[in-house]
């Protein structure tokens, strides 16, 4: 019995050993994968404990895009990259919905930025609205084939944590509030595949760092180049327009 006693102790010693080995080790790694940080504060703890701004040129949207934040911010993150494109060639070249825009019986039929791009990019005198992350993806592949990463769905400091440890700048969507927009600014399209809520506040920025209470950004139509908004605003915004974002390895 005394010996079944001291087997067991030991057992449990060893597993205990084991076990805080474990949780040092996954401490330890800074990149988690995603079921350790969906389920743990850690990784939040450790983005709030670091600062880190990349110098990324800017690339303003206007005069030429009216409308093309997504392109624009996605031409500062390829060029970054190495790629030799501009926003023109982007504006060109990304995936178009042509559904025009028309309102009938009280309801807005208009193209889906889920397809591709909305309206007209270049001109505010015509209806146009955006693009979101599906064919900016599929776009920015051309340029950086197998290399870019749709992070869209990761929570904002899981993308925080992948731009520490790469080093790379996130292509995000947000709004130019840069918190939550209330629900009076947001409208019901008819599209081809369906109903979509949209607000009119949609915008996309090259997030270039962070610190424990700020989020920098290259904003191509404020023409700021690693402008600070404060985090927990940021997030709000982040996450309301469905959490997209777009980086490369």
């Amino acid at each position: 019995m005394r010996n079944a006693l001291i087997i067991l102790l030991i057992v449990v010693t060893l597993t205990a050993i084991f076990t805080s080995n474990e949780y040092n080790i996954i401490q330890n790694n800074f990149f988690l994968p995603d079921f350790i940080v969906n389920a743990s504060p850690y990784l939040k703890k450790q983005t709030s404990n670091i600062r880190i701004i990349l110098d990324v040129p800017l690339i303003a949207q206007k005069p030429e895009l009216a409308r093309g934040c997504e392109v624009t911010s996605l031409a500062m993150m390829l060029r970054f990259a190495g790629a030799n494109v501009n926003k023109m060639q982007l504006a060109q070249e990304i995936k178009k919905d042509p559904t025009p825009y028309s309102q009938r019986n009280g309801r807005i039929y208009f193209g889906n930025p889920h397809t591709g791009f909305v309206g007209d990019m270049y001109t505010y005198n015509k209806p146009g609205y955006g693009v979101y992350n599906e064919p900016v993806y599929e776009l920015a592949n051309r340029y950086l084939p197998g290399r870019i990463i749709n992070l869209t769905g990761k929570n904002l400091d899981y993308i925080l944590a992948h731009l520490y440890k790469n080093k790379t700048p996130v292509w995000v969507i947000v709004n130019t509030w840069f918190t939550k927009v209330p629900d009076k600014y947001w409208v019901t399209w008819y599209t081809p595949k369906g109903k979509i809520r949209i607000t009119y506040k949609e915008h996309s920025v090259l997030i270039t760092g962070y610190d424990r209470k700020y989020i920098y950004f290259n904003d191509p139509l404020a023409k700021i180049k690693n402008r600070k908004v404060l985090k927990k605003n940021f997030e709000k915004a982040y996450n309301q327009m469905g959490k997209q974002a777009i980086t490369y390895k």
